[in-house]
């Protein structure tokens, strides 16, 4: 042909592919390669960045194969959420309905790119042929103690009237529709991912130099292991357990600081007559996020009326709550060393505290505008004047322990994930509550425990606690009457091992035989966003790490290679523009431009 006719010979070629079978992976067929690109939620089209990302795995999977390697290279539907809900409010439509054609839409889509992906293999995590796995996993996790309920404070968003875990909540926003997030007390569920926090953090040693040092470093931030002690302070007949990573400075405490929040803090408050001022800056904070909380430049703080007593010293401190310490975090009260920490010092010097320093530089003197925040050679402090800051930990920590106020601890930033939303088009969460025998987990057997169908969504609460005939079940104990869980899961539990998945997708015995995980598994490259950095590629993780420890997976790691490809940004460039930047002019032919191209991306590391 005199032209170019992409239409024709895109659907020629890309019919014989599919005919042939040209893509399709089957084990034990040589080397492998597993190539994936995380899976797309089915918004209703494929945009820019989709492209971009498919576009690099794509390019892998081919290069490998004209290697010679068994390439496995699958595609999916991250199929659950909310804005299949707010699509059924919007729009009228179901959100399964709505789910399955943007599915459709979007998988003609990806088919007239050309990309290779073996089809055989596609899953959609809201098919219950794979959300019963989403709970098969939940029982295994329950059954090892890694399952817990617990009434707690959480991260609400008052549209969605749903949960957010902590890395959902960006800059005080739902990560969804950006609503300001509130705090409010509801029973939920949680997964012990902290139980794991010391091997996510370990094993990324096995990651460096396969992923981005940035993605390792957000990890290890998030995750952010800290050792310490935890010391013991007393307002009468009541302990306060404080954790400090810099013991060496107890003998400087000036005054205490519970977290508006913490349990202790009215109950103080109405002992030292103070319950209205304590209780006015509870409800300011309850509007601010984890993240608002800790970034905040404006301290403000309440003298609760109390004193505690210094187990170091004797000496008896003022016992405060203030906006800038967090109750997730450490104990949720804090020992104030204004000398030795700048945001005690601003704190100290806004409400005329005392300031009292107990470290001072090996050489020189303390700055005598801000708090000395660095190690050095202790003073004030006898009996341990005179020592090394870093010997002074250790000293001051058996000392304490022996006194009985304090003892050696390592603490984290991670916190236990909130799996519980409350919403419709998600993975039920397969518990039963019976009046006479508790909360029981649904046996195995009766798996999946499925959506209803006839819901009637309004954007308001959730949907299933109106579905009599979901929420009435019998009790798997006793057989009397009982009431299924209305909570669905975080959908970040859905993708958090269909990667293995992908091994097996037709398995209905099990989520994956460990036969063929074994052959396909690691991934070899894996493709996607570096937002994910403490979401889902944190959350896959401790996924492989658990499937581990039940002997389903042999390897600690669920991704070798990791490649984030970076976000399109809507910016045009003229073409005169271009060639002005190459220094070419519209006389060059293609070649000079290939040349000049490759240059500039090799100068820029692409």
């Amino acid at each position: 042909m005199e032209a170019y006719n992409p239409k024709s010979i895109e659907e020629k070629w890309q019919k014989i592919w599919e005919d042939l079978g040209v893509f399709k992976a089957e084990e034990n067929r040589g080397e492998k390669r597993y190539v994936l690109e995380m899976f797309p939620y089915p918004s209703g089209r494929i945009h820019m960045g989709h492209v971009r990302n498919y576009t690099v795995g794509d390019a892998i999977a081919r290069f490998l194969r004209f290697r010679g390697y068994n390439v496995l290279h699958p595609m999916g539907w991250d199929a659950f959420g909310l804005p299949a809900e707010n699509a059924a409010i919007k729009h009228g439509v179901h959100p399964a309905k709505w789910t399955y054609e943007n599915i459709d839409y979007m998988r003609k889509q990806l088919k007239s790119l050309g990309f290779s992906y073996d089809w055989s293999r596609e899953i959609a995590t809201c098919d219950p042929e794979y959300y019963r796995w989403n709970q098969w996993i939940f029982l295994k996790m329950y059954e090892r103690g890694l399952v817990y309920r617990k009434l707690a404070e959480v991260n609400w968003c008052p549209t969605d009237e749903t949960v957010l875990a902590n890395e959902q909540v960006i800059e005080g926003r739902c990560w969804r529709c950006s609503t300001p997030v509130v705090r409010k007390e509801i029973p939920s569920w949680y997964i012990k991912i902290t139980d794991y926090a010391e091997r996510l953090l370990e094993d990324l040693k096995l990651l460096e130099g396969k992923w981005p040092e940035r993605v390792i470093a957000q990890q290890r931030n998030w995750i952010g292991r800290s050792e310490g002690a935890i010391i013991k302070f007393f307002v009468e007949d009541i302990p306060i357990e404080v954790f400090t990573t810099r013991p060496d400075t107890v003998f400087g405490v000036t005054f205490l600081v519970l977290a508006p929040e913490h349990p202790l803090t009215l109950e103080l408050a109405r002992r030292g007559g103070k319950e209205a001022e304590a209780r006015a800056l509870l409800e300011k904070i309850k509007s601010q996020s984890t993240r608002e909380r800790g970034l905040v430049e404006e301290k403000e703080g309440v003298f609760l009326g109390v004193y505690a007593v210094n187990p170091a010293n004797g000496q008896k401190v003022p016992v405060w709550t203030a906006n800038y310490v967090l109750y997730e975090y450490g104990t949720g009260a804090i020992m104030a060393v204004p000398a030795h920490d700048q945001r005690d010092y601003e704190f100290a010097k806004k409400y005329n505290l005392p300031i009292r320093y107990v470290i001072v530089p090996r050489e020189g003197n303390p700055p005598a505008d801000r708090a000395y925040e660095d190690e050095g050679i202790l003073i004030n402090s006898d009996p341990f004047d005179g020592k090394e800051s870093s010997e002074a930990k250790r000293l001051i920590t058996k000392w304490l322990e022996e006194k009985g106020f304090g003892y050696f601890k390592v603490t984290y930033r991670l916190r236990d994930w909130n799996i519980s939303r409350q919403r419709y088009w998600g993975t039920p969460i397969p518990i039963v509550y019976c009046d006479r025998c508790g909360i029981l987990p649904v046996p195995e057997e009766e798996l999946p425990v499925m959506l209803p169908m006839n819901v009637n969504i309004t954007g308001h609460g959730n949907p299933l606690e109106k579905v009599e005939e979901f929420v009435n079940t019998k009790c798997p104990k006793c057989g009397g009457p009982a009431r299924r869980e209305t909570d669905t899961m975080d959908t970040f539990f859905d993708s958090s091992w269909y990667f293995l998945r992908f091994c097996d997708p037709h398995n209905h015995q099990m989520p994956f035989s460990k036969e063929k995980v074994d052959y396909w598994m690691n991934v070899d490259f894996y493709i996607g966003g570096i937002e994910h950095a403490v979401l889902h590629l944190l959350y896959a993780r401790f996924f492989q790490k658990f499937l581990y420890d039940l002997g389903l997976v042999k390897d600690l790691e669920p991704f070798n290679i990791l490649i984030t490809q970076g976000m399109v940004l809507k910016r045009w460039v003229s073409v005169g523009k271009l060639l002005e930047y190459l220094d070419l002019s519209e006389e060059d032919d293609l070649d000079v431009l290939r040349k000049k191209l490759m240059e500039v991306f090799y100068d820029k590391g692409v």
